[in-house]
């Protein structure tokens, strides 16, 4: 992978008319990460097709290398040989996880069972996010850490000679503690149990059911899910492994084309897990005219294709415990009720204070500088729109190196009335490399913005 220029690239983005096509986004990024970690631990050969290319995925993909697993890429194919459970080789140096934090923290649960130490890094925006809710179930099981500050990048780890497999509930919404539990727990003895109070995606189980593991799910009178898995078993390699479409990726045209008029997209093959479509259900019930074709399985996911055309939103409110579905999907959310009639609220976001960055007050600041009207609360953040999109737009905005603050005000800037820049455009690579080349292919006017 060649290297970053340092130098900051602001993007621009303006009203241009309608917006038209068909489009089919980048593979799912959650399923990515764990084709790249299930397909490198499962003894045999794994094909991966529509796997997304970011640097995150790759990030992943270079730690399993580093650990002993075979990868290669064979047109639109990789081919993954994996080392069997139980089997990942000390790496020799550090691991580098640039800005990726589902990448890191899922690979600091599969390693923390295992008798070696690892050493895990990241770029500037990785080494401010806490690692600490994964890294304090992993002690349970023995895991020793070594932080350089407050269980924070860098940082590097030791398993136990025998880790001890632990009944663990999760004290938030988070697939990515749950996943690096369950994934520890593949080289522990004994059962290794999650509990889950609120559901959250689950492709960890799904992929582990899909790889040979001996899962069992079961759900409490409370509604808790309890994930318990049987360690030390083999993982077979699933042969052949599609990744559907990330319905994260897809909410940026999706929203792009609800809110500028005229505009009748499709976008083609996007994963409809039912802890994942959280912004689908809220936009329809916002009357977004999306229909949802051609529903199928595929590679044990339910995908679709959605047909997307100009809509005219209202505000509404958005229940809190819809968060874990959509949790990646809020800013783009809030540019659609900027365009919406009436306000609408959105609760229980708390998890949005510690991604890529503190995307609630960066979403709130974008906002603030193009003119749409809003209110940051805690943990919430309401948004009152103008259907016409008068008034709003001809602001820059700082992304913090978040590629999804990226993406949605280039979203805002495409049916504003003035135009919208964005910082840097530099990172959108790490999810969707080929935002800019689609949007633009639909219709949209992005150029390069000015430095100042």
């Amino acid at each position: 992978m060649q290297p970053i220029d340092q130098a900051f690239r602001p993007l621009a983005s303006r009203r241009a008319g309608a917006l038209t096509g068909r489009v089919r986004v980048p593979g799912d990024k959650s399923i990515s990460h764990r084709a790249f970690l299930f397909g490198g631990l499962a003894a045999g050969t794994t094909r991966i097709s529509g796997l997304l290319e970011g640097e995150d995925v790759l990030a992943t993909g270079r730690a399993m290398a580093a650990m002993g697993a075979r990868m290669k890429k064979d047109g639109d194919v990789w081919i993954v040989d994996g080392v069997g459970n139980g089997a990942l080789l000390e790496p020799d140096g550090v691991i580098d996880f640039g800005n990726a934090g589902t990448g890191v923290r899922l690979t600091m649960g599969l390693v923390g069972s295992y008798d070696f130490a690892a050493t895990f890094v990241g770029d500037a925006s990785l080494s401010r996010r806490p690692m600490g809710r994964v890294l304090d179930p992993l002690r349970l099981m023995g895991v020793q850490v070594v932080a350089r500050s407050g269980d924070r990048l860098p940082l590097s780890i030791h398993g136990p000679r025998v880790a001890a497999p632990i009944s663990y509930r999760v004290p938030m919404a988070s697939a990515q503690v749950k996943s690096a539990v369950l994934l520890a727990g593949l080289n522990a003895p004994g059962v290794t149990t999650v509990i889950e109070p609120v559901a959250t995606r689950d492709h960890t189980e799904k992929m582990l059911l899909g790889f040979g593991a001996k899962l069992d799910v079961t759900v409490d009178a409370e509604g808790a899910r309890h994930i318990a898995l049987e360690g030390q078993g083999p993982l077979s390699a699933a042969g052949d492994l599609t990744v559907p479409g990330d319905p994260s990726s897809a909410a940026f045209p999706l929203v792009a084309a609800l809110i500028t008029p005229g505009s009748d997209v499709v976008i083609e093959n996007v994963l409809m897990n039912p802890t994942r479509t959280g912004l689908i259900e809220t936009l329809l019930e916002m009357g977004a005219s999306i229909e949802i074709a051609d529903r199928r399985n595929e590679g044990g996911e339910d995908v679709a294709d959605l047909h997307v055309r100009h809509s005219q939103l209202k505000g509404v409110a958005v229940p809190p415990e819809r968060a874990p579905s959509m949790i990646d999907e809020y800013p783009v959310l809030a540019i659609a009720a900027a365009f919406a009639d009436g306000t609408t609220l959105m609760q229980g976001l708390d998890e949005l204070r510690v991604k890529e960055s503190d995307r609630l007050s960066a979403v709130a600041k974008g906002l603030e500088a193009n003119g749409i009207s809003h209110v940051e609360g805690k943990d919430s953040l309401s948004v009152t729109g103008r259907p016409d999109g008068k008034g709003l737009g001809g602001g820059r905005v700082d992304t913090h190196l978040d590629h999804r603050i990226a993406m949605s005000f280039l979203v805002l800037g495409m049916a504003s009335e003035a135009p919208v820049t964005i910082d840097d455009v530099r990172m959108i690579a790490t999810s969707f490399p080929e935002f800019v080349a689609m949007m633009a292919g639909l219709g949209a006017a992005l150029e390069p913005g000015s430095r100042n």
